[in-house]
C-alpha cells in the first residue's frame, strides 16, 4: 500500500475583526426614524433607516415595515415617483473589513400591501432583496412620501394617536419565517391648529331643567385641540328674542373643551345658542335647544354603545377613550367594546375596573361590552352589552366555558383556538338572563346576517356607524318579522367616540349616536329603555325624533286604534328636508319639505349616495364632472362631504368637478344658476372601490357599474322636480333635483291618519320614521309594532 502524505497545515481564515463587529450588532438589527411628532393630516416626507443586524440578509430575504390596519394614512404607491405618497427604498453598504467580500444585492423591490402582515400590524411596505445578499451593518433607507423627484410627500394619518408605531419584521433567510425587530419606531400624532368650534348640548330639555353644555375646538380633521388658552362668549337668544351672554374660557391644559355647567333656559320654545371666540379666525357656531315638556316624565339621553380602545384594535388606551366620551364628546352613556377574540384577560379585567370607576349614576353611565366576531356565514358581528352591575360573563360563562368567538391576538402563541361558534352558541351563554344583556347585531367588517336572530337578546340593531349607513339592513330585519329597534354608534377605532369625525379609509362615515328615552340616568333605567327599544338613531348629531300612537311609544307593541293617528316630532339643526314613514321595508308615506317650503327657480343640487357592496370595503368612490350649458353657474356649495379630501371645484365657466366617497351616506353639490328654463345638465362619473390590493393610483373599478352618466334639462326639473338614476349596488344612486332657497324647519310635529296609509287589516305592521336634514344627516326611530 502506498504511503499517504499528510496534508499541509492550513491557517484559519476570517475577515479581520468582522466576527467581533457582527457580535456588537443587535442580531436582528435596529430601525430608526427621523421624526418624533407629526400633525394629524399633514403632508411630509419620513425617512426610516434599518441597520442590518448580525444575522445579515440572504438572497431572497424580505422585510416588512408594518403599521396598524385601522390607520387612514394615505395609501403608499410605488409606480410614480413624481406623484404623492411614493415610497422608496435604497441600500447603503457599510465599510468592509480586511478580507470581507462586498454585498452582492442587485436591487431592492418595493411594494405596498394593505394585508401584508398579521393583525393588527397589517398594512405593510414590503421590500424584497433581489439577486444577492446584504452584509451586517449595511443600511436600508426607506422614504415614505419620497419628494426627491417632485412628489408632494405623504399625507399623515388624520386622527390623533399617542405612540403611533412602525414595526419592522424581517425574514433574514428567505424562508418566509418572520421575526420582529426589537424597538419600534414610535411617534406622536397630535392635533393641528384650531379650525372649528363644536357645540354639544341637548336638543330637548324640560322647563327649568339645568344642563351642562360643552364647546370644543377641533382641527380641520375633527381632532380636539390640546393645551390652548382661549376666551370667547356664548349668546343665548330666547324665543322672544331676549338675549343674555355667558363668558367662555378654555383653560390652556388638556383638551380644548369649555364646560358651562348648570345652564338653565327659562322660556319655552326654541333657543339659539351662538358661540364665538375672541380674536380668532374660527367662525362662530350655533346650536339649538328646545324647552318643552316631555311626556311620561322621560328625558332624552345620548349614547354611544360601541367604542374600541387599543386593548384590541382601537386608538389610545381605554381610560383615554372613556374620558374622551365623557369629557369631550359629552356623552350621557358609553359602551366600551372589545373584539372578543383579541383581548387578553388581563386587559379585560383592567377595563372593567376603569368602567366601574367612571360609571356615576346621574352623571355618566358606562357599560362594559364585547364584540362577538364570528364570520358572516355563522351570524356575523354581534355586540354584547353587559347591563348589570355584577361581573360580566366574559371571557367565561357561569359554567367556566369560553364565550369568545375564537381566541387569537398578537401575544398568543400557536394556532387559533376555536370558541363559541356559531352565534346560536353565543345566545346560549346569556339566554338565562336576557334582562341583564343586550345583544346588538351590526354591520362592520363581518356584517351580521339576519338568518340568525334571538328575539329576547337582540332588541336593537345598529343602523349607522363609522362604517356607513345601513338602512337596508334595518328593513331586512323588520321585513323578516323581527321586532328590533333603532340604534347607532361610532364603532370608533380612532379615539373620537360620540359621533366621531370620519377618516379617509374604511371608517369613512360619521359615527352615530343612539337617543334613549329613560326616566333616570343610571344603568338600570338606561338598560330598561334600551331593551324596551325606546330609542332613535342619529348620524352623530344630537337631533331628536319620536313616533307615538296614543300612549304607545316607538319600540312598543300593541293594537292599533284606527281613530287615533300616529304622531311624530322631529328636532334638528340644519332643517328637515324629507320625512318618510316605513312599514318594514315599504315606504308608505312621505313629506318633501323643499316642495312644501317652495322650490327655488334657480337652485338645484346633484345628490349622490349609497355603497358598492354590503361587506367590509363597501365605499363607492366617485370622481366626476357636472357640465352646465344654457345658464351661468353663480355659486357652488358642497353638503354632507365628510372631510377635506372630499371636494368639488369649478374647473371653468361651465364645469364643476368633484371627488368624494359614500359608504351608504349621501353627499350633495348645490348649484345656483342664473335661470333654469334653457339649462342642459350633463353628469359623468367614474365609480371605483377601495384599493385593497394593487396600485392606489389605479383604483379598482366598481365592477357592476364602472361609469355613470345622467343627462337632464331645466325643463325636466321644472316639470318633475327631480330626476333619479338608480345604480347597481347598495342603495347606490345619483339624483338631480330642485331645492328651496328658504330656510327649512328645524322643529316639526305632526300626525298621520291611518286612512292615508292603506295598510292591510288583520296584519302586524312595523312602522318607523326616518328623516333627513339639508346637511344630509339622518335619523331613524324604533318601530311601533302594531296590529291593525
Amino acid at each position: 500500500m502506498d504511503n499517504i502524505t499528510p496534508p499541509t497545515s492550513v491557517a484559519i481564515t476570517a475577515p479581520s475583526g468582522l466576527s467581533d463587529y457582527v457580535h456588537s450588532l443587535p442580531f436582528l438589527g435596529r430601525v430608526s426614524l427621523d421624526r418624533k411628532q407629526l400633525y394629524a393630516g399633514e403632508w411630509t416626507e419620513l425617512v426610516l433607516t434599518y441597520e442590518i443586524g448580525g444575522v445579515g440578509l440572504a438572497d431572497g430575504a424580505w422585510l416588512k415595515l408594518a403599521f396598524k390596519f385601522y390607520s387612514d394614512w394615505a395609501l403608499f404607491q410605488t409606480s410614480d415617483p413624481r406623484a404623492a405618497n411614493y415610497v422608496s427604498a435604497e441600500y447603503h453598504a457599510t465599510s468592509l473589513r480586511h478580507g470581507q467580500s462586498p454585498s452582492t444585492v442587485q436591487a431592492l423591490k418595493v411594494r405596498f400591501d394593505q394585508k401584508g402582515h398579521e393583525r393588527p400590524f397589517q398594512k405593510a411596505v414590503i421590500i424584497d432583496i433581489v439577486d444577492g445578499y446584504l452584509n451586517p451593518g449595511d443600511r436600508i433607507v426607506i422614504r415614505l412620501g419620497d419628494r426627491r423627484q417632485g412628489g408632494a410627500g405623504t399625507r399623515v394619518q388624520t386622527f390623533v394617536e399617542k405612540n403611533f408605531r412602525f414595526r419592522m419584521f424581517i425574514d433574514p433567510l428567505g424562508s418566509s419565517k418572520f421575526a420582529e425587530v426589537p424597538g419600534d419606531c414610535v411617534l406622536d400624532i397630535v392635533p393641528a391648529t384650531p379650525a372649528a368650534l363644536h357645540p354639544i348640548a341637548p336638543r330637548l330639555v324640560a322647563p327649568q331643567h339645568r344642563f351642562d353644555m360643552r364647546l370644543r375646538l377641533d382641527d380641520i380633521w375633527g381632532n380636539t385641540v390640546e393645551n390652548l388658552h382661549a376666551t370667547g362668549r356664548l349668546v343665548l337668544t330666547a324665543p322672544s328674542g331676549r338675549e343674555r351672554c355667558l363668558d367662555v374660557s378654555f383653560t390652556g391644559s388638556g383638551w380644548a373643551v369649555a364646560l358651562l355647567q348648570g345652564v338653565q333656559l327659562d322660556e319655552a320654545g326654541e333657543w339659539r345658542l351662538t358661540a364665538s371666540l375672541d380674536e380668532s379666525p374660527v367662525a362662530p357656531i350655533t346650536a339649538y335647544v328646545t324647552v318643552d315638556t316631555q311626556e311620561d316624565g322621560l328625558s332624552v339621553f345620548y349614547a354611544d354603545l360601541h367604542v374600541h380602545s387599543h386593548d384590541t384594535v382601537g386608538t389610545n388606551d381605554t381610560d383615554y377613550n372613556l374620558r374622551y366620551g365623557r369629557d369631550v364628546a359629552g356623552l350621557d352613556v358609553l359602551g366600551y367594546t372589545v373584539n372578543d377574540f383579541n383581548v387578553t384577560e388581563e386587559k379585560w379585567n383592567e377595563a372593567v375596573r376603569i368602567i366601574s370607576h367612571l360609571n356615576q349614576p346621574g352623571q355618566f353611565v358606562c357599560y362594559p361590552g364585547t364584540e362577538w366576531c364570528g364570520n358572516s356565514a355563522v351570524g356575523g358581528d354581534r355586540n354584547v352589552v353587559f347591563l348589570r352591575d355584577t361581573k360580566p360573563r366574559f371571557p367565561f360563562d357561569a359554567q367556566g366555558n369560553s364565550v369568545r368567538s375564537f381566541e387569537w391576538n398578537e401575544f398568543t402563541a400557536g394556532t387559533i383556538k376555536p370558541g363559541t361558534w356559531p352565534v346560536d352558541q353565543l345566545w346560549a351563554a346569556y339566554a338565562d338572563d336576557p334582562q341583564g344583556h343586550l345583544m346588538i347585531p351590526h354591520v362592520g367588517g363581518r356584517r351580521c346576517i339576519f338568518d340568525w336572530h334571538h328575539p329576547e337578546l337582540e332588541r336593537l340593531t345598529e343602523i349607522t356607524s363609522a362604517w356607513g349607513q345601513f338602512h337596508w339592513n334595518y328593513i331586512d330585519a323588520l321585513a323578516r318579522g323581527y321586532r328590533v329597534g333603532a340604534s347607532a354608534a361610532s364603532d370608533e377605532h380612532q379615539g373620537r367616540c360620540g359621533g366621531g369625525a370620519p377618516a379617509t379609509a374604511v371608517f369613512g362615515s360619521r359615527g352615530g349616536l343612539t337617543g334613549v328615552l329613560a326616566k333616570t340616568l343610571d344603568r338600570a333605567s338606561i338598560g330598561t329603555a334600551l331593551r324596551d327599544r325606546r330609542t332613535f338613531a342619529t348620524t352623530g348629531e344630537r337631533s331628536f325624533a319620536s313616533l307615538r300612537h296614543g300612549t304607545l311609544w316607538m319600540g312598543e307593541e300593541g293594537q292599533a286604534d284606527p281613530d287615533t293617528p300616529l304622531s311624530y316630532r322631529l328636532l334638528g339643526t340644519a332643517g328637515w328636508e324629507e320625512i318618510s314613514l316605513f312599514d318594514a321595508e315599504r315606504c308608505i308615506w312621505q313629506r318633501n319639505l323643499h316642495t312644501e317650503t317652495g322650490l327655488s327657480p334657480r337652485q338645484i343640487r346633484i345628490r349622490i349616495g349609497g355603497a358598492r357592496i354590503k361587506d367590509r370595503y363597501r365605499a363607492a368612490y366617485w370622481r366626476g364632472a357636472i357640465e352646465i350649458t344654457g345658464a351661468a353657474i353663480l355659486d357652488v356649495a358642497t353638503v354632507g362631504f365628510d372631510h377635506p379630501e372630499q371636494t368639488a371645484w369649478r374647473e371653468d365657466a361651465t364645469t364643476v368637478r368633484f371627488t368624494t366617497a359614500t359608504h351608504g351616506d349621501t353627499d350633495a353639490i348645490e348649484l345656483t344658476l342664473s335661470a333654469l328654463e334653457d339649462v342642459r345638465i350633463q353628469i359623468n362619473a367614474d365609480l371605483s372601490g377601495y384599493t385593497k390590493v394593487g396600485d392606489p393610483l389605479q383604483p379598482p373599478a366598481h365592477t357592476a357599474c364602472p361609469t355613470v352618466s345622467l343627462e337632464t334639462s331645466g325643463q325636466d326639473l321644472l316639470t318633475k322636480g327631480g330626476v333619479v338614476l338608480d345604480i347597481p349596488g347598495v342603495e347606490l344612486r345619483l339624483a338631480v333635483e330642485r331645492v328651496t332657497g328658504s330656510e327649512l324647519p328645524r322643529d316639526i310635529a305632526g300626525t298621520i291618519q291611518w286612512t292615508a296609509l292603506n295598510l292591510r287589516p288583520g296584519c302586524d305592521h312595523a312602522l318607523f320614521l326616518t328623516a333627513r336634514q339639508r346637511d344630509q344627516s339622518r335619523v331613524w326611530t324604533s318601530p311601533l309594532f302594531l296590529t291593525l
